[in-house]
């Protein structure tokens, strides 16, 4: 069973990846973190919270659906090489800027906008790179596995950046993340690219963003995930915004606690990720029921009486979110064509990641206004909604197989 579970480990390619993205995610939450405590601390704001999350997440609404037609044009490892460094000078200023006591709400914000363009870029052709360092056979393996070193790295780097911030201050956590760059770089080095199993690449011409708008949007397999998508994301995915407001507010936590929080909703996921990994095929059901877990979870966490009680809930957020998430781009990457997978990919990125800084701000609003308890009822209604339309559209469809997404190996 476990051999069966990380069987895409066996790859030497993907081995180098995993590892070496488990360091750098880590540092990417490390700073994540840091920022929204650091705007917290400066302006104890919810609506900047949530144009902090705009900032981080708004490039890939403007510039996603670009990034998926590079990646599909380009070598999906040389992209991600020129996206990794200037990530990494992009943390090396912020932490130099914090160090200096130069920290204002206007430049925190600013490299964070220039932290969300690289993102815009970087994340179309990460994901659809994990695809090709395996047979087709293991992809979904390879995906649930990826987000699983994803929510690994959520649960270290939250932790980290409240021992780091705690300890030194802000600006350690910015150049840590720095430093960690250092190792996705070094794996896609190693990468040997007679290995992958890449899809032949597209040819530059006209009209090739709303060729993938058109792919996408023409099939129910892909347009179900991308509306429910949508729905959430706007309005659920804003826990960077409401989370540190409900604990350090109604539950009288602090900034250590926020971080315990997030990294415990980080465990959450990280079972979610490595349960779905065991999966050859991808049912549709699975989507339907990670949504209403998710929306579960957030109706608990609005309703959580003592901060103690915050813990268990946020382990129930954290696995059906990243279930969720796992099974949607399980869905997506499955079935779309190999010479439309990044675009594809961008599509849900700015769908998914895009929609966030649109919710964001009123979400932060409202808990302003009202109280985060009522800004996370919000989300929570939204993924019960969202689940109940999935269902209606899908009623009668079985699985996504995995061998709808056929790969060209190369020599």
């Amino acid at each position: 069973m476990l051999k069966d579970t990380f069987r895409s480990l066996q790859v030497r390619n993907f081995r180098l990846f995993f590892v070496s993205q488990t360091i750098s995610q880590t540092g990417t939450w490390m700073t994540m973190v840091a920022q929204t405590l650091l705007i917290l601390d400066l302006t104890g704001s919810g609506v900047l919270l949530g144009f902090l999350a705009a900032a981080q997440f708004g490039p890939v609404l403007l510039f996603g659906a670009w990034g998926g037609t590079l990646a599909d044009r380009f070598d999906k490892r040389q992209v991600l090489f020129f996206t990794q460094v200037g990530a990494m000078a992009q943390s090396l200023v912020l932490g130099l800027v914090v160090l200096t006591g130069n920290a204002s709400v206007g430049n925190v914000l600013l490299l964070a906008t220039v932290q969300g363009i690289l993102t815009a870029f970087d994340n179309p052709a990460r994901r659809a790179f994990v695809v090709e360092m395996v047979p087709p056979e293991n992809v979904a393996n390879a995906v649930s596995l990826n987000s699983a070193l994803m929510t690994t790295a959520r649960v270290l780097g939250p932790a980290l950046a409240g021992l780091l911030i705690g300890l030194f201050g802000y600006a350690w956590c910015f150049l840590g993340d720095a430093l960690s760059y250092l190792a996705v770089i070094a794996g896609l080095a190693l990468i040997r690219p007679s290995e992958l199993f890449s899809a032949e690449k597209v040819e530059r011409g006209r009209g090739q963003v709303r060729q993938g708008l058109r792919y996408a949007f023409s099939s129910r397999d892909q347009l179900v995930p991308l509306v429910m998508m949508a729905v959430i994301g706007t309005l659920a995915f804003n826990l960077s915004v409401t989370t540190p407001l409900l604990i350090t507010g109604p539950l009288a936590g602090t900034k250590q606690s926020y971080t315990l929080v997030l990294s415990t909703m980080s465990v959450g996921s990280v079972i979610g990720a490595i349960a779905t990994a065991r999966r050859r095929q991808v049912p549709f059901g699975h989507l339907i029921w990670s949504a209403m877990a998710f929306g579960v979870g957030l109706l608990m966490l609005a309703g959580t009486p003592t901060l103690w009680a915050a813990y268990p809930i946020a382990v129930l957020v954290g696995l059906g979110s990243i279930a969720f998430m796992t099974t949607a781009t399980a869905m997506m990457q499955l079935a779309a064509d190999p010479q439309f997978r990044g675009r594809v990919l961008s599509l849900q990125a700015i769908v998914f990641f895009g929609t966030t800084p649109l919710g964001a701000p009123f979400i932060g609003w409202v808990a302003d206004r009202f109280g985060p308890r009522q800004a996370i009822l919000i989300g929570a209604v939204s993924c019960l909604v969202a689940a109940l339309w999935g269902w209606r559209s899908w009623r009668g469809r079985e699985v996504v197989p995995v061998s709808s997404a056929p790969s060209v190996l190369v020599d």
